[in-house]
């Protein structure tokens, strides 16, 4: 492992934590993540090699505990007490992005935008019986996604899961992002044309309830995230 030759705890902490992706992956697990492919699907792009490395690390390190599934196939991850105390690391780290980092282009991955989405379902605004959403992204027009929302707990697909929608969503990344940081209402974003949704007319309504804010988008940014969308 690379050294600073610094007994200073930041520089300690820094050898450890400020690794690529090692801070996406503890985000992943401390937003409820417990499977390999779970964590990979909060963190598009990293090689499977290097996660695989990337979660070594962090158990040899004592953040991190694994164990069999269920299943017998696969490993579950869990954070140590250790690993939850970084949650602090990860608000701060969050709540100055949100204030100092606008927000550009290259940020807006789709599958990651809906994944985030997917993540701030709150499930128990969701009818028993569970609910299909096909979200169609007007910036991603060759890929289609599913949200599955049934207990206990929200996925994001990218194949058909299996069941007909029950309501269609069409918008854009952009779009999602401001809506989850609250920059824009979700009936602005319908009245601007910017979202349009299928389904039966209560799905259609309760829809905007089953989504919660970023935990970020209380922060108010120093200067716009977004000024392309401000000029709009």
């Amino acid at each position: 492992m690379r050294t600073y030759g610094q007994f200073c705890p930041v520089a300690r902490t820094s050898e450890l934590l400020a690794e690529r992706w090692t801070p996406i992956i503890i985000r992943n697990l401390l937003n409820g993540c417990r499977t390999f492919t779970e964590i990979r699907q909060g963190a598009p792009g990293i090689p499977p090699a290097l996660l695989t490395k990337r979660l070594g690390t962090l158990e040899r390190h004592g953040i991190i505990e694994r164990e069999r599934c269920p299943s017998g196939r696969g490993w579950s991850y869990r954070l140590t007490e250790q690993g939850q105390d970084l949650k602090a690391v990860c608000d701060a780290m969050g709540q100055w992005g949100a204030r100092w980092l606008e927000i550009e282009p290259r940020h807006m991955e789709p599958a990651y935008v809906l994944w985030a989405t997917c993540r701030l379902v709150d499930l128990d605004e969701i009818p028993h019986a569970g609910v299909v959403v096909r979200f169609d992204l007007q910036d991603e027009p060759r890929r289609r996604f599913w949200m599955l929302l049934q207990r206990p707990r929200a996925e994001l697909c990218t194949a058909y899961p299996g069941r007909a929608d029950d309501l269609s969503v069409t918008t854009d990344s952009e779009t999602l992002v401001q809506w989850n940081l609250r920059r824009i209402t979700f009936q602005q974003a319908v009245r601007e044309g910017r979202c349009r949704l299928e389904g039966s007319p209560g799905l259609v309504r309760a829809f905007p309830t089953w989504i919660r804010p970023s935990p970020f988008a209380h922060v108010s940014p120093a200067r716009s995230l977004d000024r392309q969308s401000a000029t709009r």
